[in-house]
C-alpha cells in the first residue's frame, strides 16, 4: 500500500523552440529549458512549504535543438498535489488536479512562450522519463538548392547552398543501422559509452523539396545525430561514396571528412516507452552498467 506521504509522479509532454535556449540542462546565468520550467514550478508551488519539484528529462537536448515530443517527469509532495486539486478561479480556469498543471505552467511562462507543456498526466507505476525510454526519434530538415526556402521555417530548417542527392544520402544512412560503436560520430564525454543501437535512419524529400532525415536509436551520445547528418550530406554532395560513412564508423576515430551540422535543423520528435507493466524493469535495465558506463541520452 502506498504511504499517504509518498510523492506522486507526474509525466509532462512538452515542446520548445530551442533557438534562444542554451540547451535543456539548468546552467547558472544561462537561459535553459529546464531552468525556465523549474522557475515556473517554484512560482506555482512557492507557498506549499516544501522544496519545488525538479525535472528529469528523456533526452538532454543540446544548444539550439528543438523538441515537439520531449518527455519529463517530476514528483509532487502531498501538499503540492493538494494545491492542484483546488479549482482555480477566473475565466478559462478549466479543471483542477494533475491535468491542470500543463495550463498553470503555460500561464506562468506565457501562452506564446518558446516552451509549452502539451500534457500533464499521472505517471504509471515504475515510470522514469529517462531510464524507462526504449528509443528516441529525431528529425533533421535541410532545404538545399532544389527546395523551397520558406522564411517561416528558417528557425528549424537548415538552408544548404548546393543540390544534394537524395539516393546517396539515404543509402549512406541505411548502411549505419544496427548495434555499433559510434565513437567516430560522437563528441567524447568521460564516463560515457559510445555504443548505440541505431534502429532507423533514412531520408525523404517532401513536396516542397525539403530533405528530412528520420533517426531513431535507443539513445544518442553528444552531437551524434548532427554528425550522422553531416556524414550523409557529404555523401549527398558527392565528396565520397555512400559506403564511406560505415567505414568511418568502423574506424572509430573522429575525422575531418564531414562537418557536424548546425543544431537549427534538429528536432526531438518522439520518445518511446514499453507497456506500463514493463516500465520499472526497463528503468532498472537501463541503469545497470552491464560492464559499460552510463548511456546518457543527449544530442
Amino acid at each position: 500500500m502506498t504511504s499517504p506521504d509518498a510523492p506522486t509522479r507526474v509525466r509532462l509532454d512538452l515542446a520548445y523552440d530551442g533557438t534562444d535556449f542554451t540547451g535543456w540542462a539548468r546552467q547558472p546565468g544561462l537561459r535553459t529549458v529546464q531552468g525556465v520550467l523549474e522557475e515556473a514550478l517554484a512560482t506555482l508551488f512557492g507557498r506549499s512549504g516544501v522544496e519545488p519539484p525538479r525535472l528529469t528529462v528523456a533526452g538532454r537536448t543540446d544548444v539550439g535543438v528543438h523538441a515537439i515530443g520531449q518527455v519529463a517527469h517530476l514528483d509532487l509532495a502531498p501538499e503540492q498535489l493538494a494545491g492542484l486539486e483546488r479549482r482555480p478561479r477566473g475565466r478559462g480556469a478549466g479543471a483542477a488536479g494533475i491535468p491542470s498543471l500543463a495550463r498553470r505552467l503555460n500561464g506562468i511562462v506565457g501562452q506564446a512562450a518558446d516552451v509549452q507543456i502539451l500534457r500533464a498526466s499521472a505517471a504509471p507505476p515504475g515510470f522514469d522519463a529517462r531510464f524507462s525510454a526504449v528509443w528516441r526519434r529525431y528529425e533533421y530538415r535541410i532545404a538545399d538548392a532544389e527546395a523551397l526556402r520558406d522564411p517561416r521555417a528558417r528557425g528549424y530548417t537548415l538552408w544548404h547552398p548546393a543540390s544534394l542527392k537524395l539516393g546517396a544520402m539515404d543509402a549512406a544512412a541505411r548502411s549505419l543501422l544496427g548495434l555499433h560503436d559510434f565513437a567516430a560520430y560522437c563528441r567524447p564525454r568521460e564516463g560515457s559509452t559510445t555504443i548505440r543501437t541505431l534502429q532507423e535512419f533514412g531520408w525523404r524529400r517532401e513536396e516542397d523539396g525539403v530533405l528530412v532525415a528520420h533517426v531513431r536509436a535507443d539513445a544518442f551520445c553528444h552531437s551524434m545525430v548532427r554528425s550522422l547528418v553531416g556524414a550523409c550530406v557529404a555523401a549527398g554532395e558527392g565528396r565520397y561514396a555512400p559506403a564511406r560513412v560505415a567505414g568511418i564508423r568502423d574506424e572509430a576515430q573522429r575525422t575531418s571528412e564531414f562537418i557536424v551540422m548546425p543544431a537549427r535543423g534538429l528536432t526531438l520528435v518522439e520518445v518511446g516507452y514499453p507497456p506500463d507493466a514493463e516500465l520499472a524493469a526497463r528503468a532498472e535495465q537501463t541503469r545497470a552498467k552491464r560492464g559499460l558506463p552510463d548511456r546518457a541520452p543527449i544530442d
